[in-house]
């Protein structure tokens, strides 16, 4: 079994087509068919069922993939690792992150790591949720991941920032006029909600928010993006909670952000499967430098967020 088979495999499935694959790699669709029965024969069995019109994955094909992407990803980033180490100068690094901090924080240290790194191309990879996040970072999708601190994460998890949960309403609601508004007060008002929407002891957010502070949130609108959900609140819809770095510089008189009292907040990591070296380091170092909420850890619990039990005490 050879890397490159798998690379081959792992073609076949995403193209469903020998045809179509051996076109993109480049080799005779009989040199492709002879690398994949050899790579079936060294695992024992057959990972591709041949159609009338095209292929598709049997069971054992089915085990083996995610194992197979594991592999070619991971050697993807040895190579990236190698030529890093030599610095920050040359290579590529593929970054992922939750949608909100894609849009809200790394457009700014994007820019600033070009400005520094022109020659390091960067890829951003973006997911819906801290759980697909982990999860394809785990399968080696990317070098780093940006987003909430993971649970149990065999590998290393660097702290860089605070994100503060902000509400979202418009410039002439009947709070616009204040700074903090407690939940209880909007038990009667419709709430915008996302499908990025974190989950808290089973249950979303929000739910699990209301149901604390003694009422069932009613909600008007589902949004996938968070961003949307954004414009729907300025719009009238309803009340949204959001990231604050989402809607920092993009507030205007269409809004006005108000703070939950307590406030919402939970800690921002950078997590990988290896410890970050080379050009992976200085974008650690860049994203510690420029985050931002970015401070000391707080000398108080943090509160009533994804990363806080409900006694309100924080995690390590």
């Amino acid at each position: 079994m050879s890397l490159r088979q798998m690379e081959y495999f792992l073609t076949v499935v995403e193209e469903a087509s020998f045809t179509r694959a051996a076109e993109l790699l480049h080799v005779s669709q009989p040199a492709l068919s002879h690398q994949i029965k050899a790579l079936e024969r060294s695992v024992g069995g057959a990972l591709l069922e041949r159609m009338p019109r095209g292929v598709r994955l049997t069971p054992m094909g089915r085990a083996f993939r995610p194992h197979a992407e594991l592999a070619v990803r991971s050697a993807a980033q040895a190579r990236r690792a190698a030529r890093a180490a030599a610095g920050a100068e040359g290579g590529e690094l593929h970054i992922a992150a939750v949608h909100s901090v894609a849009v809200g924080v790394l457009p700014d240290v994007f820019a600033r790591w070009h400005a520094a790194h022109p020659r390091v191309l960067l890829h951003l990879h973006e997911y819906a949720s801290s759980q697909a996040l982990e999860e394809q970072v785990e399968r080696g999708a990317a070098d780093l991941a940006v987003g909430p601190a993971p649970a149990d994460w065999p590998g290393t998890v660097v702290p860089v920032g605070e994100e503060g949960i902000v509400l979202v309403v418009p410039f002439d609601d009947r709070f616009a006029g204040r700074t903090t508004v407690t939940l209880s007060e909007l038990a009667d008002r419709p709430w915008v909600r996302c499908a990025m929407e974190p989950v808290v002891q089973g249950e979303r957010f929000l739910d699990w928010a209301g149901g604390r502070a003694g009422f069932t949130p009613r909600t008007a609108v589902f949004t996938e993006h968070s961003s949307t959900a954004v414009r729907m609140a300025a719009a009238g819809v309803g009340v949204c909670a959001v990231p604050s770095h989402l809607v920092r510089d993009a507030v205007g008189d269409g809004c006005v952000v108000l703070t939950p009292d307590p406030p919402w907040k939970r800690t921002l990591t950078v997590f990988s499967r290896l410890p970050p070296t080379g050009a992976a380091e200085a974008f650690v170092n860049l994203l510690r430098s420029v985050w931002p909420h970015a401070r000391a850890a707080p000398a108080s619990p943090l509160r009533a967020y994804q990363d806080c039990p409900e006694d309100g005490s924080a995690v390590a």
